[in-house]
């Protein structure tokens, strides 16, 4: 019986003999922004996922244009992939949506396209610079994984000059609340009170509390780089999609983990 003019054909397993054409399942979710491939795939095994109204449970199943996918009674729709770099300017925060009404970092990509694309991590209200948003699900949670040692650099202003000894105690590690807190690099700048940090870990606010925990208070934080994308000709509070080569890098850079 036909459905809205269309005819959903039953899904079939991919094997030696079945056709190359289409998306691996795991990949169309991950397109769909549901979440990583390897989680994709474990939704699959637990039997969440439908095609053409049929459950699928066999990895490296494959769909064809035309087929409809369905997690929790709901149609996926793997959308075009977009990738985009903010400059984040002071005042908004890192949230899709904000019950209280405050200004997010979404009404400053709002014009990047029809696509849902969300932040990578996060920067507090008050810190500025690169932030990068995307739709896809599984460079995203990659990106975010401590495990795979993302390069971030901030430029910080102190309140006062940072000590040669308390320099010396954050490059040999500082013991915070929620364990040790190691830095890669640290460099003073135009005076002591203005360093370079150059961190991986992805600890919540880890930056500010470093310096809070020796008694001093950041002026200003902003985040330079991240995981080798830089500000280069993006002005505060503008964005820019990220360049195919630009992509590819990261996705490369996080495949080798």
């Amino acid at each position: 019986m036909k459905k809205n003019s269309r005819t959903f054909k039953k899904p079939q397993p991919e094997s030696a003999s079945a056709p190359s054409a289409g998306s691996r399942l795991n990949k169309y979710i991950a397109n769909a922004g549901v979440c990583s491939r390897r989680d994709a795939d474990k939704l699959i095994a637990a039997g969440e996922i439908k095609v053409n109204g049929e459950v699928v449970t066999e990895l490296g199943f494959k769909v064809g244009q035309g087929d409809e996918v369905k997690y929790k009674g709901k149609v996926l729709v793997a959308e075009k992939l977009v990738y985009v770099l903010l400059n984040k300017p002071k005042g908004f925060i890192t949230t899709t949506d904000d019950p209280q009404e405050r200004r997010t970092v979404m009404e400053l990509v709002k014009t990047a396209g029809d696509e849902r694309i969300y932040p990578v991590g996060r920067l507090d209200r008050a810190t500025t610079g690169l932030l990068l948003f995307t739709n896809d699900g599984e460079l995203a949670v990659s990106l975010a994984h401590p495990s795979n040692n993302i390069k971030k650099i901030y430029k910080v202003d102190l309140d006062k000059p940072l000590t040669k000894a308390d320099f010396e105690k954050i490059v040999d590690g500082l013991k915070l609340e929620d364990g040790l807190a190691m830095v890669d690099k640290l460099s003073y700048l135009d005076d002591k009170k203005s360093l370079g940090i150059e961190i991986h870990i992805g600890k919540n606010r880890i930056v500010r509390r470093i310096f809070e925990h020796l008694g001093y208070e950041v002026i200003k934080l902003d985040r330079v780089v991240y995981a080798g994308l830089d500000k280069s000709n993006l002005p505060r509070g503008k964005w820019r999609p990220l360049t195919d080569k630009e992509v590819i890098r990261l996705k490369h850079m996080n495949s080798g983990k």
